[in-house]
């Protein structure tokens, strides 16, 4: 019998109302994310991927209580999660978030003391003084107890992001949204703070929802991973599956155009034209217009998923 995911999703939905007129009145939606679903073990870690735009960045925020989903269910352990506006502290305490830039999410007016000690204050975890509390937050992250007295503007990008790690880390929390947690950094600092994460995945059993565009870095790091076009999964299934068999013609193109040093070169799919505005998703397949292999049932019928081996796959030639 298969363990209780610790995250389940289930047709998930954050729309953007798009504003207009004296009176600011909804003239329509943004569908950021528009019926996503998935679960996610403890101690695994989903990749998720896709173009700029297709709704991976909204998905995580909406998972972090930093945007109120329209509608859909996101259960922890089995227990209702409620939306970010009504979200409690131990809910805030249960899943942190790393953001892609660490030098705008850190406030250059703290210490790095204050900075990763000050969710332990409001939620009553401080045993003994901040400053002990500080050191062995930051040294579990690699680096130099003295760093708590410094500020953000101090450090180099890597060290910063280890500084964002710290705090997320410092409610031991069961999940983690990493947002593009390591693509505004150089590679060989990119291999630091993925070593990073899997050892405190390790000694924290911690879970992690890994958004990026870097499919190696997804590769090294994801457990899973799921594809995204246009607000919704059209792929989902182990790494290895998804990434060296893709089956729908969309992850088939996103992999063709990455570069595989060693390997032979693989023919590269350009797709036509440009991803459909999000505010006007085409009917059925959203991927239909781009696709060179749609056929007329795209055109109106939104696939349903199809299992394909361990994957599944949203997608009317399955």
């Amino acid at each position: 019998m298969n363990p209780e995911p610790l995250l389940t999703v289930r047709d998930l939905k954050t729309w953007y109302p798009i504003r207009r007129g004296v009176l600011n009145r909804a003239m329509g939606f943004v569908r950021a994310v528009d019926g996503v679903s998935f679960s996610l073990e403890k101690g695994r870690t989903l990749g998720l991927v896709g173009e700029s735009g297709c709704g991976k960045t909204s998905l995580g925020r909406s998972l972090a209580g930093l945007e109120v989903p329209r509608s859909g269910e996101v259960l922890f352990r089995g227990e209702p999660v409620p939306p970010g506006n009504r979200r409690g502290k131990i809910w805030h305490k249960r899943i942190q978030m790393i953001f892609q830039d660490p030098f705008s999410s850190l406030n250059p007016r703290m210490t790095v003391m204050d900075i990763v000690t000050e969710g332990m204050a409001e939620h009553g975890m401080l045993k003994g003084s901040r400053e002990q509390a500080a050191r062995e937050v930051v040294s579990r992250v690699g680096l130099d107890p003295d760093a708590v007295f410094r500020y953000p503007h101090e450090f180099s990008g890597g060290q910063r992001q280890r500084i964002s790690v710290a705090r997320a880390v410092s409610l031991n929390p069961e999940l983690v949204v990493c947002d593009e947690a390591v693509s505004a950094l150089d590679v060989s600092v990119q291999a630091q703070v993925i070593r990073l994460l899997k050892r405190l995945q390790e000694e924290l059993a911690l879970s992690y929802l890994f958004i990026s565009h870097d499919l190696a870095v997804v590769s090294t790091l994801s457990h899973e991973v799921a594809v995204m076009y246009l607000g919704k999964i059209v792929e989902y299934g182990p790494t290895a599956e998804v990434l060296h068999k893709p089956q729908h013609p969309y992850t088939q193109a996103l992999l063709s155009a990455v570069p595989r040093p060693g390997k032979e070169k693989t023919h590269r799919i350009v797709l036509p034209g440009e991803p459909p505005s999000p505010a006007r998703p085409p009917s059925g397949c959203r991927f239909h217009p781009r696709c060179p292999q749609a056929m007329e049932v795209c055109r109106s019928v939104d696939p349903d998923a199809r299992t394909r081996g361990p994957v599944q796959v949203w997608c009317h030639l399955y």
